[in-house]
């Protein structure tokens, strides 16, 4: 294994600098992210960094994935994704899994949580679609994109 004090981390194996990266302080995790990328990401979980610095570290090492292998991938994981879109849905609508939405209405801070299935999760309760949700914050029919604002419009009108 080569190593020196210029070049770091980045003369080691790929495989070692891999493994390496579930043992690292999350300090040492953030000094590699900011030799790697320009900012600093909204998921600031350790498992959500790890991965990102894993795929760059190989892009590095190996290439980018070329665009037709890209386009592959993502049209199998819409083949097999449990989430399905409905007819006319816009792609702004399809939210993974986790996806939290925050929405103030009445003075009251609503949060509302993709699930697994594609359903949505308020306050214990599971909604079909963003506009059910929204009915049931607001008791009257809105569009669910909009209010939630995946739309023009930021929800400040039905």
């Amino acid at each position: 294994m080569t190593d020196n004090k210029n070049t770091g981390i980045q003369a080691t194996p790929i495989s070692v600098q891999l493994a390496a990266l579930p043992s690292l302080p999350m300090a040492e995790l953030w000094a590699l992210w900011d030799q790697h990328f320009p900012r600093r990401p909204s998921h600031r979980n350790r498992n959500y960094v790890e991965s990102r610095l894993a795929y760059r570290i190989q892009e590095l090492a190996y290439g980018a994935l070329p665009t037709n292998i890209r386009k592959m991938l993502v049209e199998a994981g819409a083949k097999h994704s449990k989430i399905k879109s409905a007819a006319g849905r816009s792609a702004q609508t399809l939210l993974m899994p986790g996806t939290t939405l925050i929405r103030e209405w009445d003075e009251r801070e609503y949060r509302l949580t993709v699930t697994p299935d594609g359903l949505y999760a308020l306050d214990g309760q599971v909604f079909k679609s963003l506009s059910a949700a929204a009915r049931h914050i607001t008791g009257t029919r809105w569009n669910g994109p909009k209010f939630f604002g995946l739309r023009d419009g930021k929800g400040d009108g039905q």
